[in-house]
């Protein structure tokens, strides 16, 4: 990946795949419905600057529950980012069980863009550079 980062703080960091032209977004830690909504609001500000259709979305470091957060991001923000030009959101899976679940939460609660989980980054990123 060649990676420019544009946006960084302790809960995400989100940089710019020149190579691939997508965003890479690092979840990291504890997260929480604030942690989550401001970051999804900045990974926002970050498509809509870049003008990419892609999103490579990394959740193998997050390491607690965050389903609070569930409805508002599959109702509120994905709907936000489909309407900025997302066409496909590759999402890698945390290991941690109570995070898989809220990411599972939200999944339900999405209509659009396409978005499929994963349980590894090589197969995310191989099926996003496909699409």
């Amino acid at each position: 990946m060649a990676l420019k980062t544009i946006y960084q703080n302790n809960h995400v960091a989100i940089a710019y795949d020149y190579l691939n032209e997508w965003l890479y977004v690092d979840w990291t830690g504890d997260q929480d419905f604030d942690s989550v909504r401001n970051g999804c609001l900045q990974m926002l500000e970050c498509l809509k600057q870049e003008r990419c259709h892609k999103v490579l979305n990394d959740n193998r470091n997050v390491t607690s529950m965050w389903s609070d957060a569930s409805e508002w991001g599959g109702k509120v923000w994905f709907p936000a980012m489909a309407a900025a030009g997302l066409e496909y959101f590759a999402w890698v899976y945390s290991p941690n069980v109570y995070s898989r679940l809220s990411t599972d939460l939200m999944m339900s609660h999405t209509e659009r863009p396409l978005v499929l989980t994963f349980d590894d980054i090589d197969t995310a990123s191989a099926w996003l550079r496909q699409m």
